[in-house]
C-alpha cells in the first residue's frame, strides 16, 4: 500500500529558529530562541502538523474521528486536513449541552471545514477510551473510520514530534514546550537525545514541559507515550506544573499583562491558552536563576492566536 499523500499541505520544515533579544534573560548570560512552529502551516501549526502526520498516512484516506473540547485547536487542525485532503472528519465534542447553542467560532471552523460534529455528555466523554463507549461513539460513524485520541497524543504522534527535538538538537540547552496531553513533549526529548554514538555537540539537550491543565497526571502521561511509542524512555525531560492558571483555558489578570507586554517587546502576537502560560513559566524560571549562565533556551511557539481568541 503506498503512503497517504500529504505533499499538497506543503509545510513549512524545519521550522524557523528565530533569535530573540530580552535583557530578563540577558542579564543573566542567557540566550533565548523562539522555535517558530507557529509558521509551519496556516491551518495545521506547530505540534498539531508534527502530530497529526503520521496519523493521517496510517488513515491513509480513511474518515478519522477525534477527540476535543469546545475550543480545540487539535479538532481544528483535524477538520482542516479533512478539507484540505479530501477525506470525513468527524468531532467528538465534550459537553452536550453544547448542542442547542450557537457554535462558537473554534466549533464552527471546525464545522466549515466539514467535519462532523457529535457533542456527548461529559460523563460519556471521560469514558471515551473505554472499549464499550468508543465502539458505541463508532455505530455512528462510516466503516474503517480511524480513531485519533484527544489532542492527538498517541505513539505515531510522538514519533512525529521527534522531528521537532532532532531540529533543536545541538542548537539549544534546554527547551520548553507547553504540554496538554503530553504527546509532544515526549517526542521532543526523544529527539533531543543523541543517538547511539554520537558525539554530545549532536544532542543531549533537555525538554522543559509546561503544563496547561492542573491535576499532576501529566508525568504519567508521557511516560506511557514513550513507553508506547519506542518501548521505554528516551532524553531528558521534567515538568514544571505553577503556570496553569487554574487549568485548562483560564488565564487572568496576570498572564495577561505578561502576554501583551512580552508583545510589546518582541511584536509577535502570543496564544494565550498555551504560548502565554510557556512563556511565562520560562521568565519566571530564568529569574529565578534556574538556568546556569551560558544556557541556549529554545521556546517552542506552537500556535498563533485566532483573530477571535477566547478571552
Amino acid at each position: 500500500m503506498n503512503a497517504f499523500d500529504l505533499s499538497p499541505l506543503r509545510p513549512r520544515l524545519p521550522s524557523p529558529l528565530e533569535p530573540v533579544e530580552d535583557e530578563r534573560f540577558a542579564r543573566r548570560g542567557l540566550t533565548l530562541m523562539l522555535k517558530r512552529d507557529d509558521l509551519i502551516h496556516p491551518d495545521l501549526p506547530g505540534n498539531k502538523w508534527r502530530k497529526l502526520a503520521l496519523n493521517l498516512e496510517a488513515a491513509n484516506g480513511r474518515p478519522v474521528l477525534t477527540f476535543g473540547g469546545a475550543y480545540s485547536n487539535h479538532l481544528r487542525a483535524t477538520a482542516a486536513a479533512g478539507r484540505l485532503l479530501g477525506f470525513p472528519t468527524i468531532g467528538v465534542v465534550r459537553g452536550d449541552e453544547l448542542a442547542g447553542r450557537p457554535l462558537n467560532p473554534s466549533l464552527a471552523r471546525c464545522a466549515a471545514d466539514g467535519m462532523r460534529l457529535e457533542f456527548v455528555d461529559r460523563a460519556t466523554y471521560r469514558a471515551k477510551g473505554e472499549p464499550a463507549t468508543l465502539a458505541a461513539l463508532l455505530e455512528r460513524a462510516p466503516a474503517e473510520t480511524y480513531v485519533v485520541p484527544e489532542g492527538g497524543s498517541n505513539a505515531l504522534a510522538v514519533r512525529g514530534c521527534v522531528e521537532l527535538g532532532r531540529e533543536l538538537a545541538g542548537a539549544a540547552d534546554v527547551v520548553a514546550v507547553a504540554c496538554g496531553t503530553g504527546g509532544t513533549l515526549a517526542g521532543l526529548a526523544a529527539g533531543l537525545a543523541p543517538g547511539p554514538g554520537a558525539p554530545p555537540a549532536e544532542g543531549g539537550g533537555r525538554a522543559l514541559g509546561i503544563p496547561v491543565l492542573k491535576g499532576g497526571f501529566l508525568g504519567t502521561e508521557v511516560r506511557a507515550l514513550q513507553e508506547a511509542a519506542f518501548g521505554g524512555a528516551r532524553g531528558e525531560w521534567a515538568l514544571d506544573e505553577r503556570f496553569h492558571c487554574g487549568g485548562y483555558a483560564r488565564t487572568g489578570p496576570v498572564l495577561e499583562a505578561f502576554a501583551q507586554d512580552f508583545e510589546a517587546r518582541h511584536g509577535l502576537a502570543i496564544e494565550r491558552l498555551y504560548v502565554a502560560k510557556m512563556l511565562h513559566g520560562l521568565v519566571t524560571l530564568a529569574e529565578e536563576g534556574a538556568f546556569p549562565a551560558g544556557t541556549r533556551l529554545a521556546a517552542v511557539v506552537t500556535g498563533a492566536p485566532e483573530p477571535t481568541d477566547r478571552p
